[in-house]
């Protein structure tokens, strides 16, 4: 049964650029490091910072986001622990704290269904978490385990590993782009309207733009599948031949952060269909291709697959 609600990548539905500023965080190796993150290891996170202090910062440190409520009794018992837990791993780990009353596009961007939740945000991506009071025990056995996927993930993947304090300053970047930018306050202003007409006119003057590429499709995604009724389309799934629940099942879980399944469900129905509803699902395809970054794994693999289901 597919699953539109539980978080994954956090890339899109909180901020379009996410994925793609993430992957050029790695590839800079990034950020201050954990000499730095112990000076601020307790972060309160607002719509307009998501992207600076949770997806950027967890390419090189793994962020906890806490998601509570002054509404919520069990906040006041989760926060304060995982407060002084975090404040005692010496910058190693971030705690990214989040008002859902003050901030509800986060959680409606993380499918959040109650207070506290918690979620570890590792290279962009949330890889663990949990939605009850848990004691201080309890807490630091969880932390543990997630430092031991963090370091087995650098292990695997030694470049990735973020350099040690004092290497060097960071290039600086080149200004952005005027109608990037426009695009990028109109998505803070929930404006997706004009966000697509400022993408628009940067790749007519600029065709080859992945950014503006990248945040058109994701924007028109979002566009899509902002009257969707989960429920509905799970419902109409049980229908092979309706090809547009199926297409709108794999935007949602492109939402949703299940790339990968989305992709496998569109090649799935280019396989089962031919003609005119052949050719819906390739374009759709290719459409949900162009929210990701060139460079992203999940790619490859889908294209390997749509040129198989094709040929």
């Amino acid at each position: 049964m597919a699953d539109f609600s539980r978080p994954g990548s956090l890339y899109g539905a909180v901020d379009l650029g996410a994925r793609k500023q993430a992957l050029e965080a790695q590839s800079r190796r990034e950020a201050a490091g954990p000499q730095a993150a112990s000076s601020a290891s307790i972060v309160d996170v607002t719509e307009e910072t998501f992207t600076t202090d949770v997806i950027d910062r967890s390419m090189t440190v793994p962020v906890v986001l806490d998601l509570w409520s002054p509404r919520a009794p069990g906040s006041a018992q989760l926060s304060p622990v995982l407060e002084k837990v975090v404040g005692s791993l010496g910058g190693r780990v971030v705690l990214a704290k989040v008002n859902v009353d003050a901030s509800p596009q986060i959680a409606q961007a993380l499918r959040v269904q109650a207070v506290p939740t918690v979620l570890a945000i590792f290279q962009g991506q949330a890889v663990t978490g949990f939605q009850q009071v848990l004691p201080e025990q309890e807490v630091r056995r969880w932390l543990d385990e997630l430092m031991g996927a963090v370091e087995q993930f650098y292990q695997a993947n030694p470049d990735a590993r973020p350099p040690a304090a004092g290497e060097g300053p960071e290039p600086e970047a080149p200004p952005a782009d005027p109608d990037l930018m426009a695009a990028e306050q109109a998505i803070d202003q929930g404006d997706l309207d004009a966000a697509e007409a400022a993408y628009e006119r940067l790749l007519a003057r600029v065709p080859a733009d992945e950014d503006a590429k990248m945040g058109l499709a994701g924007v028109r995604l979002i566009k899509r599948t902002a009257d969707a009724d989960p429920a509905d389309v799970q419902r109409r799934l049980a229908d092979p031949a309706d090809i547009d629940a199926h297409l709108l099942a794999a935007d949602l879980e492109m939402l949703s952060g299940s790339v990968d399944e989305a992709f496998a469900r569109v090649v799935a129905v280019v396989k089962r269909t031919s003609g005119d509803e052949r050719d819906k699902a390739r374009r759709h395809l290719l459409g949900l291709f162009e929210t990701l970054p060139a460079e992203d794994p999940s790619l490859a693999k889908a294209r390997r697959a749509l040129a198989s289901a094709l040929f």
